[in-house]
């Protein structure tokens, strides 16, 4: 494979405790190390079991509870969390969860500049990015700040413990998204390379285990160390087709995060795959086949996960409408997205066929 000898790639202060029992022990040192004195822990419904015993680990630095976190970061969960922090006195946060969680950490971040940790249970890979979104009169934008990148990153293996097989493997799936988009992203390099081929190729070997033993804590901090390598593809690079169709499916349409990741993928990939081989080599030599877009379909339906929009509540007339807003807005992607192109993708998704093979078009 030909040597990419021409690149930029840019590191951020992150400091990560990798550990099982990391969130209760290493949470409390993380604080202090950042001389922080009174935190507000933010987390979603589904996580504050979790989120309690990270704040009493933190005692009295504890300054507060916020239990509202939801997908897509609505903007007015932002307002309300952004009032607690303030009501709290709070000089820093912890977010406990998934990517609702850090997404509203972000949000807080974001609106005032405090400093974040983030305590991950999935593997949404959000905590490795200085990308922030939140929804707002039924669309979701995001943006880049530095400011929103978490400055501890405590990965605790036992988190994801009782993380539900289905959830499971679409959190998976959606960290192997940002492996395969980084690789063809315009500003890819040959470190975030190495990190997607490694992340894609342990996440792929973690999730069949998980399936078979949601118990297995080595599968488990596998998967999470290769959740790390690809939300930090994601942190280095732009995003193209995948992540803005699966914007607009989840901001504008409300379908969940992590399943539409899943259904999207092979479809965005078979789509961009013409223009991007060196992409696709890697992935190959990563899953170990020579038609990348139909091993991930494979892949992702062995293990129980949905394979169509239509499973997760798109309708047909939906389609194109969601195709105009992907194909609406400029971003960076190997090939252009017309109209017709996100219709191709979008209608693929929604009927979930297996994914035409590379050498083919949509």
């Amino acid at each position: 494979m030909t040597f990419q000898s021409e690149f930029s790639y840019e590191t951020r202060p992150v400091r990560v405790v990798f550990r099982p029992g990391a969130a209760v022990t290493a949470t409390p040192d993380e604080a202090a190390h950042l001389g922080l004195r009174r935190l507000l822990v933010v987390c979603g419904s589904r996580g504050e079991t979790v989120a309690r015993a990270v704040a009493d680990a933190l005692g009295d630095t504890c300054a507060g509870l916020h239990a509202e976190a939801r997908m897509h970061v609505p903007a007015e969960d932002a307002d309300r969390a952004v009032e607690a922090v303030r009501a709290a006195g709070a000089d820093g946060c912890v977010a406990v969860g998934g990517g609702s969680a850090i997404g509203l950490g972000k949000a807080i971040a974001l609106r005032t500049g405090l400093p974040l940790i983030a305590v991950p249970s999935t593997y949404s890979g959000s905590e490795m990015t200085p990308v922030w979104g939140l929804t707002e009169h039924g669309a979701k934008r995001t943006g880049r700040d530095p400011v929103v990148q978490p400055r501890s990153v405590v990965y605790d293996p036992r988190l994801t413990l009782s993380l539900p097989v289905p959830l499971t493997v679409t959190s998976g799936v959606n960290a192997l998204a940002h492996a395969v988009e980084a690789l063809y992203a315009p500003d890819a390099s040959p470190l975030v390379s190495v990190m997607a081929e490694e992340g894609v190729r342990a996440m792929a070997g973690a999730l069949p285990h998980l399936a078979a033993d949601p118990q297995d804590l080595d599968a488990r901090s596998r998967a999470l160390y290769a959740a790390w390598l690809c939300g930090a593809c994601l942190g280095a690079t732009t995003m193209g087709l995948h992540h803005k169709t699966c914007h607009v499916l989840g901001g504008t349409f409300g379908l969940p995060h992590a399943e539409t990741h899943t259904v999207v993928l092979p479809y965005a990939l078979a789509y961009n795959a013409p223009p991007a081989p060196q992409a696709l080599t890697v992935l190959g030599r990563a899953l170990g086949t020579d038609d990348v877009p139909r091993a991930l379909w494979e892949l992702a339906g062995r293990l129980g996960a949905p394979r169509s929009l239509a499973e997760l509540g798109l309708t047909e007339a939906d389609v194109a409408p969601a195709a105009a807003r992907v194909a609406g807005e400029p971003y960076a992607n190997p090939r252009p997205v017309t109209a017709d192109g996100a219709r191709a993708v979008l209608r693929a998704a929604y009927e979930g066929a297996p994914p035409e093979p590379v050498g083919k078009t949509l």
